[in-house]
């Protein structure tokens, strides 16, 4: 016998069926259930309503029912439409378990050196090239091949977990940060950036130009604020009448050429300091050290004629040759140089 829960049931069949949907294509789904509903048995007293608070229960009525399979029905504003868009989450602390039905542990595991690098972008850009993008395949300890990877890469954009713009740059989409979110802050937390006004997370938008400044905005959060407000919410200085002039956040905060290292994170050491996490660019082999050089120099001279007669001298040698490549490696890392 047809019942009004089968309106939950054919709604969240309908969700299932859908990666992502807008807050209108969502009502416009719960409006079609309730009518296919009271077609089946027209005594029931059911009735859909455009109401906000109305569709707000329908909502936490579904999250109920979904408590058990550690599911939730999540919503988020699209970061460059400011829409509010709606997706079936896995709320569990298993990382991206989403991806499991669709993806190969291999690719799931390029999925995330892509995802990484796109979070430790220098300046704020939160997007990695095409190039480097497949040069993560070289940091996978596996076969797969850049002709694969770009394969891969076009199926990332297709299903929706991957943006691609006009540049060629890769970027978050609003499913991925609507199902990974947990795992992008659990990860990244450093990294995480969050709009002083909605206080969802900010991959693109603006920033404050004041200098340590924190004020990250949306581009819609921006324009809504600034019909009303023209300072800065944070730091309370006078915004540019043009919001071109404000320091970009995303893509354009970068140009091309400017990210070809690759970059990782740094753990604290394990011996209990409390040094925090770092962001550490690889970098290509480089020309042996001046002092390496000279202690290499010192010593192919020392071996000529007799051998060394004093141990001590040999000992100071090695130290210094020992001491020349961490010098380099130090010089070798890189922060990000942009104040947040």
């Amino acid at each position: 016998m047809v019942s009004a829960n089968d309106v939950q049931r054919l709604f969240l069949q309908g969700v299932f069926s859908r990666s992502i949907l807008s807050f209108k294509h969502a009502q416009v789904l719960w409006e079609k259930c309730i009518d296919t509903v009271k077609a089946a048995n027209p005594t029931l007293d059911i009735r859909f309503s455009d109401k906000r608070e109305d569709w707000n229960s329908f909502v936490i009525s579904i999250n109920n029912s979904l408590n058990c399979l550690d599911l939730e029905f999540r919503h988020l504003t699209d970061e460059q439409t400011g829409r509010e868009m709606y997706a079936m989450v896995n709320r569990k602390d298993d990382e991206i378990a989403q991806m499991a039905t669709d993806y190969t542990p291999v690719e799931i595991a390029y999925f995330k050196a892509v995802v990484e690098q796109i979070m430790l972008a220098p300046h704020e850009a939160y997007s990695v090239s095409s190039l480097l993008a497949l040069r993560e395949v070289n940091s996978l300890k596996t076969t797969m091949t850049k002709a694969q990877a770009e394969i891969v890469l076009g199926s990332f954009v297709a299903k929706g977990w991957l943006l691609k713009s006009r540049r060629g740059r890769y970027s978050l989409s609003t499913r991925t940060l609507l199902e990974l979110l947990p795992y992008l802050k659990s990860s990244y937390p450093e990294d995480c950036l969050e709009c002083i006004i909605c206080y969802e997370i900010v991959t693109r938008g603006v920033a404050c130009s004041t200098p340590n400044c924190k004020a990250r905005l949306h581009y819609h959060c921006c324009k809504k604020y600034r019909s009303r407000n023209a300072k800065c919410p944070a730091c309370s200085q006078d915004w540019p009448q043009d919001l071109k002039n404000m320091t970009p956040v995303g893509e354009e905060a970068i140009k091309d050429g400017q990210d070809e290292g690759r970059r990782v994170r740094r753990k604290s050491p394990e011996d209990g300091s409390d040094e925090e996490d770092e962001e550490e660019m690889e970098v290509e082999p480089s020309q042996p050290s001046q002092t390496q050089t000279q202690s290499q120099r010192k010593g192919k001279g020392n071996g000529k004629g007799k051998p060394p007669t004093d141990m001590d001298v040999d000992e100071d040698e090695d130290e210094e040759d020992e001491e020349a490549p961490q010098q380099t490696q130090r010089n070798g890392r890189r922060r990000t140089t942009r104040t947040r």
